[in-house]
């Protein structure tokens, strides 16, 4: 790692630590079904709470006008509004801090000429990237404002999914500064880890299709889907077509969530396994623990999140898990890469 970037990588890593608590906050916004109590979105004026009564009433007779309080909620009262509020505003303010931290710093770093040509244009993807995350965040919620009390399930995993990978990149970008010397690579070991990397999206993927249609509320049994059944009769009857129920089916997105944590578990295994013959240094050897013990930690906490009916705190665990499970799969990748 060179002196001279030093700056960029702590810009780089805070930005990392700051998508990472923009997770966690939107995870458990999401388990306390806040995420529909701030129906207008004002980019300026909204970095503010309600600030007195006057305020505090206008918001909560908005929230009103709205399917969520017309369907669930009608019988809050504005300390329960208040009360899912703040996980809502709060997950929109730290968005909105990101995007200062990323801007005004990259400006900054541009002007005193600290980037190279290839860290600008890498830095300008990152900034797309996260000015979509806040498109997309803006574009689920408007999905459960019109005639449904929620948001759909489709645009709750583009959203999770993009903060992921923007997550991901920015990790990336920095571990380019950190370890600018290139090596002999395997090919062949390096296309093991990224078909890891694809698996492991499209479990998150899958994770996000369970949180947004509450699919963790039922069949509460491991290893089983319930008593005797290895798979529950309703994955195959709940939609019409037939594939729709590994999309839009409860049981069917389980089913399938269920299931490809096996398949992470495996594949991780085998990254692990194999890697021992392409181990060069500490830090590889390093990488490839901490991915068999994070995989371990989040298989056992999605079954415990499972079988105890998704807790909030296990709930959020699990994703803070997931993230950490990326994270090591992106550095992994990374060290056997170059």
């Amino acid at each position: 790692m060179k002196k001279s970037n030093k700056k960029v990588i702590y810009w780089l890593l805070t930005g990392c630590l700051l998508i990472f608590i923009m997770v966690v906050v939107g995870g458990i916004t999401r388990l306390t079904h806040s995420g529909l109590s701030i129906s207008n979105y004002k980019l300026i004026s909204g970095t503010l709470p309600p600030m007195n009564d006057v305020e505090w009433n206008e918001a909560f007779e908005l929230y009103k006008q709205y399917p969520e309080y017309q369907k669930i909620n009608n019988e809050f009262t504005i300390q329960d509004f208040k009360d899912i509020y703040f996980w809502e505003w709060l997950h929109r303010v730290i968005g909105r801090f990101i995007g200062i931290v990323f801007f005004i710093p990259f400006m900054y770093f541009v002007i005193t000429k600290q980037l190279s040509k290839e860290t600008i244009k890498k830095s300008v993807f990152l900034m797309i990237l996260g000015g979509f995350q806040g498109f997309l965040g803006w574009f689920m919620v408007k999905s459960g404002l019109v005639d449904r009390p929620d948001v759909s399930h489709y645009r709750l995993a583009l959203h999770l999914v993009t903060a992921f990978i923007t997550f991901a990149c920015t990790f990336w970008v920095a571990l380019d500064l950190i370890y600018p010397d290139t090596k002999k690579i395997n090919t062949k070991y390096r296309n093991l880890i990224r078909w890891g990397i694809v698996i492991l999206i499209i479990q998150i993927t899958y994770g996000a299709f369970v949180a947004g249609l509450d699919a963790g509320f039922l069949h509460n049994y491991w290893p089983l889907m319930s008593d005797g059944k290895l798979i529950h009769d309703s994955v195959f009857i709940e939609q019409n077509p037939w594939i729709k129920n590994f999309i839009e089916g409860k049981s069917g997105v389980q089913f399938i969530h269920r299931y490809l944590a096996y398949l992470v578990v495996i594949i991780i295994g085998v990254i692990w396994y194999k890697g021992k013959k392409h181990v060069t240094t500490k830090i590889q050897q390093k990488s490839l623990h901490m991915l068999l013990i994070f995989v371990g930690v989040q298989f056992v906490l999605g079954v415990l999140t499972l079988i105890l009916r998704v807790p909030i705190l296990l709930g959020v665990l699990h994703q803070v898990m997931a993230f950490a499970l990326l994270a090591s799969m992106t550095f992994s990748l990374h060290r056997f890469s170059k």
